[in-house]
């Protein structure tokens, strides 16, 4: 697989919306730990109106439908985490433009225009113990790849890599942004959801394109 294209997005949307309802239980587990306990249900939320919208759109253009899946998402999931994911969306969408498929650098661009947007959005930065923890490394990861020259699979496979290292390292960060933060030094060794929600979501690129 070398370029993914409209019908691949709708397909990944539908995989992100499986996965967020298979791990559901286990996000609200995390988020109870730290936060108020309803990251499962945001998520499952957001992906569902993400998939239908993709469904039902007759949009042929990857970032014309990725801007109305962001749209979707934070109208059905107005939270803090549903409005960053919508964001990120949207952002990216609007960042690839009027290309029919993406390519290594084309998902390179989205994605660093994802991450961004979630940065601006949600006045954070990496190091905080969020979801920036594992979307940050992927993204800088597949700009990397873009100019290696390396292919869509490879760029994601080491994107996909990046993200559990990013992973493994915000387990031993200080939470300093968001409800967590509150836990302060006791956050320590603990997993983030939303870091786990960025890794889940490289995950499922990383499973489509194997």
């Amino acid at each position: 697989m070398e370029r993914l294209n409209i019908e691949d997005i709708r397909s990944i949307v539908r995989n992100l919306k499986i996965k967020m309802d298979a791990k559901r239980d286990y996000l609200i587990e995390l988020d109870s730990a730290m936060g108020d306990g309803d990251l499962g249900i945001t998520m499952s939320k957001a992906f569902t109106a993400a998939k239908d919208e993709a469904e039902r759109s007759a949009e042929i253009l990857p970032g014309k439908l990725l801007i109305k899946l962001g749209m979707a998402m934070a109208k059905a999931a107005p939270s803090t985490m549903g409005t960053l994911m919508a964001t990120g969306y949207m952002r990216g969408g609007k960042a690839i433009g009027d290309i029919e498929s993406l390519g290594t650098g084309e998902l390179a661009g989205f994605m660093d225009a994802f991450v961004n947007g979630i940065l601006e959005r949600g006045k954070s930065k990496p190091g905080n113990k969020t979801i920036i923890d594992t979307l940050y490394p992927a993204a800088q990861s597949l700009l990397q790849a873009q100019r290696n020259n390396k292919s869509l699979k490879e760029g994601i496979a080491e994107a996909y890599t990046a993200a559990n290292r990013g992973m493994e390292e915000s387990n031993q960060m200080k939470a300093q942004h968001g409800r967590a933060a509150y836990y302060q030094d006791s956050s320590i060794g603990k997993q983030d959801a939303g870091a786990t929600v960025g890794l889940l979501f490289i995950e499922v690129l990383y499973e489509y394109c194997r």
